[in-house]
């Protein structure tokens, strides 16, 4: 169903029948099931691939715990054998390092611009505008142009990873009176070292397509978020984001420069904004001791371990 066509509210029904899971409605939901009535055939495909999933030997998630606790606690009342092992790039710090033989790698798709990062050594504590749409998001060129001089109205400064395939269809050069607009203050790429980034003290909030892996990296570097869901179950690590962890804002589907303009400045100069950094800090506080040795993710994975241990797997 596509929601830029329903005007009758229907998306903001609440929904109270998904175990451990508060403050849905349906326009939460992953898209490929969003849908007001129980017939719809995706609905009822991935409704049985889920049911056939909970009854797996063994499943392992990229979460921990306490993010997830209510909906974690729904999954092991059908199927205890839950893994949760994230995050995992925070887990990966006990593995040995590169020296050793061993390094625990990213997901990067493309070639990392090293060169961002010192770029963002300039910039006072928690000033700057982070964007990065993912590694498939893509948008139209109206929605990019909206984007663009929302944030060059802020006046503020911006690390923007823009893809070359970010735009659907033929993608034309960001216009000239932007570029000058904004020389000096926004630094543009195709592609970074996403952890690293969100780690620089400089990095004031996270404006995000809401993916998962960019959702836990972005808890891991304590940034607030401003979630721009796309598809898939973006659309509810946004709710999550927004109304269940409380650290981030979102932005209306059909985007306008003056919402991105008013909400980049929220968060990085108001008072909103400055509550969800410290939310943000608690929350990468609890990452950190859920992957610290004792944690509820690392005594997970030494249980994934032992069960595959014990099966002669390794």
């Amino acid at each position: 169903m596509d929601e830029s066509f329903t005007t009758d509210g229907s998306l903001d029904k609440d929904l109270d029948w998904i175990p451990g899971m508060k403050n849905m409605r349906i326009r939460d939901l992953p898209s490929f099931v969003r849908t007001t009535t129980l017939d719809e055939t995706n609905f009822i495909c991935f409704g049985l691939e889920a049911k056939t999933c909970m009854k797996s030997s063994s499943i392992i998630i990229n979460t921990f715990q306490e993010l997830e606790d209510e909906v974690l606690n729904a999954l092991m009342a059908i199927n205890p054998n839950i893994y949760n092992i994230g995050p995992l790039q925070l887990l990966g710090r006990h593995f040995p390092d590169k020296d050793n033989g061993f390094k625990a790698r990213g997901s990067n798709l493309w070639k990392n611009d090293l060169e961002c990062i010192k770029w963002l050594d300039q910039w006072q504590p928690s000033s700057v505008i982070y964007v990065n749409y993912g590694s498939i998001t893509v948008m139209s060129e109206n929605h990019l142009k909206e984007f663009a001089w929302g944030l060059a109205n802020s006046n503020l400064p911006v690390l923007w990873i823009k893809r070359p395939d970010l735009v659907m269809g033929e993608s034309t050069p960001l216009p000239q009176d932007f570029l000058d607009e904004v020389k000096g203050r926004v630094y543009i790429t195709s592609w970074c070292p996403q952890d690293e980034v969100l780690s620089h003290p400089s990095v004031g909030v996270f404006l995000t397509h809401c993916g998962w892996n960019s959702t836990v990296e972005g808890i891991c570097g304590g940034v607030p978020m401003i979630g721009w869901p796309f598809f898939a179950e973006q659309q509810t690590n946004c709710r999550y984001i927004c109304t269940n962890w409380g650290i981030g804002m979102d932005l209306k589907d059909d985007v306008k420069r003056e919402e991105v303009t008013t909400l980049v400045k929220e968060m990085i100069m108001g008072e909103k904004g400055n509550k969800m950094r410290q939310k943000c800090v608690e929350w990468k506080k609890k990452a950190i001791q859920a992957t610290d040795l004792g944690g509820s993710s690392y005594n997970d994975f030494y249980r994934l371990l032992k069960e595959v241990h014990h099966h002669g797997a390794i």
